[in-house]
């Protein structure tokens, strides 16, 4: 997507307004969880909160446009909107929380996808007791993965200037900078964002990025995803250094104050995302404990414990004599002949081994082959059924896909305009061509 040339870093940065959004009942609003960050923030900055569509007018009265949890889906237009107002030198702030979009019932990926970010499905559990009761409020101590964010924090370590001594340097720095990370989930982060902050080693999973940033080679324009928005919240925000934390996102995001140490950018100290087992759910399929014993009889009837349920009258005395006991008159037993109207098969022990529950199988993904395997002429007639008059955007980019011109278009002009202008580019080209034969 190509900068919109009315809309310029300069433009941006003489705006004085923080704009929360609203328009997608989000968890959180300035007067019902956000007070205090509307306190702090209300000594520097104009803010408001936006109720109306996410439009470019509304975008362009914005330094800085906070979407905070939100809770129902964005529009393609909206999403458009956002972009250009990324690319063009606006600065966005995204925060969800634990689930990621399927808690949240969101669908705010599909925008970060474009700037190689995404909030995963899960929670960060803070593995051992410090501090706070509760697993989700995670107290990370260790999780500050470019040294720039300490030194704009005030916590930067001195006599560490050394860039060689990256592995030192960085660690002494994390651990002066502390902060809680309530019921948030961790991202993924490829080029060209950066991670800055993770969650440490004493939070599972281990060393995962928790907030990421983007920055626009264009204009300048910024984008920040943390996974927490209970990171901010008026119950946690002036816990530890969330308020330090706080300061310098806002402050990279209006300011060109805060450059990021290259090194650290380029090699951030995160570890592999690993997948652990649902411990409550696996906790409700108990197995038997089989344990080494003596060797196995030939004898198969030996196995059987004939003491627990035998029949036999060793106990008749002691029950003849509790008769005397307790005056009770003792008359035998009269014996009533079974009436059996289907016979019952014989008896035979259960020698087969018994049978345990075991984990369910790997889910596996199912691939249509009619849509991997069709022609061009097949794919395009399906989405041309599949899309309406409202879905023109959408149906000219698929098109561009299948006859194979969005991949011979720069990533930012692979929209329905710039495939359009390459299609009429190459009719008018044809064209000439059959006139320079004929002439």
């Amino acid at each position: 997507m190509p900068p919109a040339p009315e809309m310029g870093m300069e433009d941006h940065a003489s705006r004085n307004l923080i704009l929360f959004d609203q328009t997608k009942r989000e968890l959180f609003t300035l007067s019902n969880g956000y007070k205090s960050w509307h306190r702090k923030l209300r000594n520097s900055w104009k803010v408001a909160q936006s109720k109306d569509d996410i439009t470019e007018e509304k975008l362009k009265e914005a330094r800085l446009f906070i979407i905070a949890a939100p809770r129902e889906k964005f529009t393609t237009f909206e999403f458009e909107n956002l972009k250009r107002y990324i690319e063009s030198g606006g600065s966005l702030l995204v925060l969800l929380g634990e689930g990621g979009e399927g808690s949240f019932n969101t669908n705010i990926n599909f925008l970060l996808e474009d700037f190689g970010i995404m909030v995963n499905n899960d929670a960060v559990v803070r593995s051992v007791y410090y501090k706070y009761f509760h697993p989700k409020e995670a107290l990370v101590s260790n999780g500050v993965l470019n040294r720039a964010i300490s030194r704009a924090a005030g916590k930067y370590v001195p006599g560490l200037e050394d860039e060689t001594n990256k592995d030192s340097g960085i660690n002494q720095i994390a651990q002066a900078l502390q902060f809680v990370y309530p019921y948030g989930a961790t991202l993924n982060v490829a080029k060209p964002s950066t991670s800055v902050l993770s969650t440490g080693s004493a939070c599972i999973p281990v060393n995962r990025p928790v907030l990421a940033m983007y920055k626009s080679k264009h204009f300048g324009g910024k984008l920040a995803v943390l996974g927490s928005a209970h990171m901010f919240q008026d119950q946690y925000i002036d816990k530890e250094e969330n308020t330090k934390v706080m300061d310098v996102l806002v402050k990279w995001l209006t300011t060109d104050d805060i450059e990021l140490n290259a090194i650290d950018a380029e090699d951030p100290e995160i570890s592999d995302y690993n997948m652990l087992p649902h411990t409550e759910k696996l906790s409700a399929r108990l197995k038997s404990c089989l344990q080494e014993g003596d060797d196995i009889p030939t004898d198969f009837t030996l196995l059987f414990d004939q003491q627990l349920f035998k029949m036999g009258n060793s106990i008749l005395p002691k029950v003849l004599k509790a008769f005397e006991d307790t005056n009770v008159k003792h008359e035998p037993l009269t014996l009533i002949p079974p009436n059996f109207e289907t016979p019952l098969p014989s008896l035979q022990p259960a020698v087969f081994p018994p049978e345990f529950q075991d984990l369910p199988g790997p889910s596996l993904d199912l691939f249509d082959l009619d849509e991997c395997f069709s022609s061009e002429k097949v794919r395009l007639a399906q989405i041309t059924n599949k899309c309406n008059d409202d879905d023109l955007e959408y149906y000219v980019r698929e098109c561009g896909d299948i006859l194979g011109i969005s991949p011979k278009l720069p990533k930012e002009e692979r929209d329905a305009k710039h495939i359009l202008e390459h299609v009429l580019f190459q009719v008018v080209e044809f064209k000439k061509a059959i006139m320079d034969h004929e002439s």
